[in-house]
């Protein structure tokens, strides 16, 4: 049996409340990426055009800094990585978290929360990210997901 990993960056809560079902919903082990600068209500306004986020996302080799590693991310076999959805893309911090290891022979799941977009380019941005994982599409959540949908989600994959 491979060792699963449900791991999040969620600016909101929103993310995070999928994340942890999902965790729980297929036994998985769960880790928050935490920026090592947490973004303010102002950081996130996606209409200022000087906001944080919104700076990082039109710099495509923007890599915000995270707080912390998984330090033994070597034990998982399959890892889901959830965010939510800025700009149609995962936030450049994933990319960060998923630069921080070696990705070789991983299975990379990505899951996403929106308040009304797909997935979009995630997976395409996020490629460049998982030298050596094998990328599977993601999937879009809304915040009062149950388990029962997730474990469908997951059982699905047939991973």
């Amino acid at each position: 049996m491979s060792r699963k990993l449900v791991a999040y960056f969620s600016a909101s809560g929103v993310t995070a409340k999928v994340a942890e079902t999902l965790s729980e919903a297929i036994g998985a082990d769960l880790y928050e990426i935490e920026p090592e600068v947490p973004y303010t209500k102002a950081d996130l306004d996606w209409t200022d055009k000087q906001s944080r986020s919104t700076i990082e996302m039109n710099d495509p080799a923007s890599r915000p800094a995270i707080a912390g590693k998984r330090d033994n991310m070597d034990d998982y076999d399959t890892v889901f990585v959830g965010f939510p959805i800025w700009w149609y893309v995962a936030p450049h911090i994933i990319n960060t978290f998923l630069e921080s290891y070696d990705l070789t022979g991983k299975t990379i799941i990505p899951f996403a929360t929106s308040g009304g977009s797909g997935m979009g380019k995630s997976n395409e941005k996020l490629m460049p990210s998982c030298t050596g994982a094998k990328l599977i599409e993601g999937k879009v959540f809304n915040h009062n997901t149950s388990h029962e949908e997730l474990t469908a989600w997951v059982d699905g994959l047939h991973i």
